[in-house]
């Protein structure tokens, strides 16, 4: 089985627009599928995926309940897997993590740089013991974006002070720990409880690093992400079987992993 655990969709009366505007932000012109849940599925079925996490993010607390409405709403899709959010100014982000509970939803895709907060904010801790309470997978941005240079609102090592606030719940420190930040990673989060995924990383981590990191972290706790529409997953499923793991190790990073964390 093939879990891309980082992909990205929108609303059909959205999309469009929402991808001229992250193009025009990132410098990313050719992206790989429109932006659209068809786009998506039209990518993973070419890309032989058998499940895509699709993380939506709340870029301001207005959009809070329509972007959760629209993960609900994708719970109906097969092989879709939706994620919700909140945002951390919201004063409803508290009742909307017991509402995506009730509704099905597995996990809460946070992203510090769009949303405005530093991973180690003291405003933030109370929505993370409520995830973590929850039960929710996390699944954060971490180090640098393309269309937020500076200043880097999670970096890995912010990131390992807060990880014991989520309790037991999974922690997933996307763009294998931080983008454009591996020695950082390799200090601090190689070996804690937290997932690695591999999102955007093609083209950006050579084997032979993400290797080093790997054996120091553990491929039980790394997970293929693409970050579709920005990447493809065809891409990523490449690196990961450039990684020279073992079979056992690869069936695991490819889709193991995340099959376990999200009880299919």
């Amino acid at each position: 089985m093939i879990i891309d655990f980082h992909t990205h969709c929108f609303p059909d009366k959205i999309a469009a627009r929402a991808m001229e505007q992250l193009k025009l932000r990132s410098g990313i012109t050719m992206p790989f599928h429109d932006g659209s849940l068809d786009g998506l599925k039209k990518l993973q079925k070419r890309d032989g995926v058998d499940y895509s996490v699709v993380l939506n993010i709340a870029t301001n607390p207005r959009q809070q309940t329509s972007v959760n409405n629209f993960a609900i709403s994708l719970k109906a899709v097969e092989g879709i897997v939706p994620f919700g959010s909140v945002h951390p100014d919201s004063p409803e982000a508290l009742d909307e993590l017991d509402r995506l509970k009730e509704n099905g939803i597995k996990g809460i895709k946070l992203h510090p740089d769009y949303q405005g907060f530093f991973v180690d904010e003291e405003k933030m801790l109370p929505i993370y013991e409520k995830i973590g309470s929850l039960g929710f997978i996390t699944v954060f941005h971490s180090g640098f974006d393309i269309g937020y240079p500076e200043p880097i609102h999670c970096t890995p090592k912010a990131l390992s002070t807060v990880l014991k606030y989520f309790g037991d719940a999974p922690v997933v420190a996307a763009h294998f720990g931080g983008l454009c930040a591996r020695p950082e990673t390799l200090e601090y989060l190689a070996g804690k409880n937290v997932y690695l995924d591999t999102a955007y990383c093609y083209g950006m981590l050579t084997p032979g690093k993400a290797k080093e990191l790997i054996d120091v972290h553990g491929a039980d706790k790394i997970l293929l992400g693409s970050d579709a529409p920005w990447n493809s997953p065809e891409q990523d499923i490449e690196l990961v079987r450039c990684f020279g793991l073992t079979e056992e190790q690869e069936k695991a990073v490819l889709g193991g992993n995340a099959q376990r964390l999200l009880n299919l």
